[in-house]
């Protein structure tokens, strides 16, 4: 079992595609997190994902009152343009050199959503690998779990085990120059392993909001899982995959739910239906204290 656990963190929502009502915030389709981290006298500040206008993230992180420079760290949970958008701009603002920045080896690969139309997806020019770093990000491109610090580490590729969570129909292209079915296996979330449970931050879910879930039990050894936050990418599933996707959330366990980017409409009303009080939808500015 893993034995390193964070004495407190703080998990702050800097993009998200909505605000609360007169919020002085932007909302952007996309998502980003700001993870405050402490365990002892260490305190580090990790930037999960950007969203896609760095005005937009940089005009919240001023609302919020966060410093960009204060950021220790980037983990991008996958390569799609509204948690990559403006990394290098993201990368000038925080203003430090060798900055590691956690993603997968595929990273920067073509992927492209065939419906309702051809349109790539991917990692924009402006945010290229040799862009990246030279604004100071120092490319960590793993397949493996990666710990950033104690108590704070990400899955790496996740194990399908649910057959009803399969990836969407995004395409890519072989090393022959053939299309073929993208199966997201850069899909990456973010443990924070508490004394008192887990709490899994996720992008986009396209590994399965219940696959990763049972993979971060899995990795730490932990069965206690206090919250689940992020985009769960049911936006477009079927009412049957949202009522099992439900329902496996329920079985596994999980104490709080925080749930919107692409989570979609329906599949927020039956996780509210659900947890009841135990569920919010996700806004920009909300912050949560474990």
């Amino acid at each position: 079992m893993y034995s390193e656990f964070l004495d407190s963190a703080k998990v702050t929502v800097l993009a998200e595609n909505s605000v609360l009502f007169a919020s002085q915030y932007w909302g952007v389709h996309g998502l980003s997190f700001l993870v405050e981290a402490r365990k002892g006298g260490l305190r580090r500040h990790i930037l999960m994902d950007v969203g896609q206008d760095p005005r937009v993230l940089l005009h919240n992180m001023s609302v919020a009152g966060v410093q960009p420079g204060v950021v220790d760290a980037i983990v991008l949970s996958h390569c799609h343009y509204d948690h990559t958008g403006g990394l290098v701009e993201v990368l000038k603002s925080i203003g430090r050199r060798e900055l590691p920045v956690i993603a997968h080896p595929d990273l920067f690969r073509v992927n492209l959503r065939r419906r309702p139309f051809i349109k790539y997806i991917g990692v924009r020019e402006e945010d290229s690998r040799s862009r990246i770093e030279e604004a100071g990000g120092r490319l960590i491109l793993t397949r493996d779990p990666a710990e950033l610090m104690p108590g704070v580490l990400t899955t790496g590729e996740v194990k399908r085990r649910f057959d009803f969570e399969k990836a969407e129909d995004f395409l890519t292209l072989s090393p022959e120059g053939r299309l073929i079915r993208d199966e997201m296996l850069d899909d990456t979330s973010v443990i924070l392993v508490l004394r008192d449970g887990l709490v899994v931050l996720t992008g986009c879910a396209h590994a399965g909001v219940c696959n990763i879930v049972e993979h971060a039990i899995e990795l730490t050894g932990v069965k206690r899982v206090k919250a689940v936050v992020g985009g769960f990418h049911l936006v477009d599933a079927t009412e049957e995959r949202i009522g099992k996707t439900v329902d496996c959330l329920w079985d596994l366990g999980i104490e709080y739910v925080y749930a919107g980017h692409c989570t979609g409409f329906k599949a927020q009303v039956e996780l509210y239906l659900r947890f009841k009080d135990r569920f919010k939808p996700l806004h920009t500015g909300l912050v949560l204290e474990f």
